[in-house]
């Protein structure tokens, strides 16, 4: 399909960790955001204050930015595409992390690739790849899950499922929470889970005060963790793959 969009959709990662950018993310990224003049985003005023700390060619007020999330109609995400018709890029920025992973910026690439619109990715940091590097569980075969249901028992029961899948097929489950939901998944986790299942934990991931560990439920009992209010990523995995 050939495209009748001549400018490209750059997807940009944003920081997990306040303060990291220089850390985390490469110089070309900063040069890439200072050529692009529209943005589709989560929050404005999150995405401006990122803008804002790397720096823009013009003023954060001569910038587009648009709200992009899961109710978005796709009529909507076509007219946000309009200025690539006249062959100005269009950023996509995540609140956190990666543009597309457990993000609404997929519907946009969805469109994107829909229409023959070349899509971009830039390299940066994404909590999930980055717990499933350190924890030591299996990176050949995982699964991620997203948002566990909220309600009590149908989480108890999706839970003891990831756990049996972990242990039968030997897959890496991996899933994360609201923050304010950390420490009771956690309290489920460490009910329900046999003392033997493998559980990893990674605490506000690339912030200097965060970790990621790795242990048997038997063992987190022992030393539970204070999660409350901080971005978490949960990993199960079986014993046999020690």
């Amino acid at each position: 399909m050939s495209s009748t969009y001549p400018g490209k959709v750059y997807l940009i990662p944003v920081p997990i960790a306040a303060n990291t950018y220089n850390q985390v993310l490469p110089e070309y990224n900063k040069y890439i955001v200072q050529q692009i003049e529209h943005f589709l985003v989560e929050d404005v005023s999150t995405a401006r204050r990122y803008i804002k700390t790397i720096g823009h060619a013009k003023p954060i007020a001569d910038l587009q930015f648009n709200c992009l999330d899961k109710h978005n109609p796709m009529q909507d995400i076509k007219v946000f595409m309009q200025p690539l018709q006249e062959g100005k890029d269009i950023g996509i920025l995540a609140e956190a992390g990666c543009p597309g992973i457990a993000d609404p910026g997929a519907l946009a690439v969805q469109y994107a690739h829909k229409n023959g619109i070349e899509v971009v990715p830039l390299v940066g940091p994404c909590s999930i790849l980055l717990a499933l590097m350190a924890s030591g569980f299996n990176g050949q075969s995982f699964a991620f899950h997203g948002y566990l249901p909220i309600d009590k028992q149908e989480r108890r029961q999706v839970i003891r499922k990831l756990e049996t899948v972990a242990w039968q097929s030997g897959q890496t489950q991996i899933f994360i929470e609201t923050p304010y939901r950390n420490e009771s998944i956690v309290e489920v986790l460490l009910e329900i889970c046999r003392p033997t299942t493998w559980l990893c934990i990674g605490k506000n991931i690339t912030d200097p005060k965060g970790w990621i560990r790795s242990n048997t439920i038997q063992n987190w009992k022992i030393n539970k963790p204070s999660l409350h209010k901080v971005p978490t990523v949960f990993l199960l995995a079986g014993q046999r793959q020690f």
